[in-house]
């Protein structure tokens, strides 16, 4: 199952690039931000992350209302997480 996931933007790492550090559920990781690119992420904008991509800006509340169905889902969101934790970009 694929999930989008969302990911609180804490720093731009590299704007030519489209690299961001966002944190999910505690994990941090850097992330693409391209396809929001016309939209300008800044720290402190949510977003929904999928695979390693920020697919759309969301606000705060719509972000914790997506993460909690998420944990609600159990182990489809245990294994979305994981699969965070293991991946790597830039």
């Amino acid at each position: 199952m694929c999930l989008g996931i969302p990911a609180l933007i804490v720093e731009v790492l590299d704007d030519e690039r489209h690299l961001a550090k966002a944190d999910v559920a505690g994990v941090r990781r850097n992330i693409d931000v391209r396809l929001l690119a016309d939209e300008h992420v800044v720290p402190g904008d949510w977003v929904l992350l999928h695979v390693g991509f920020a697919m759309a800006k969301i606000d705060e509340e719509e972000a914790q209302m997506a993460l909690d169905s998420l944990r609600m889902m159990g182990a489809a969101y245990d294994d979305e997480i994981e699969a965070l934790d293991r991946s790597r970009i830039g």
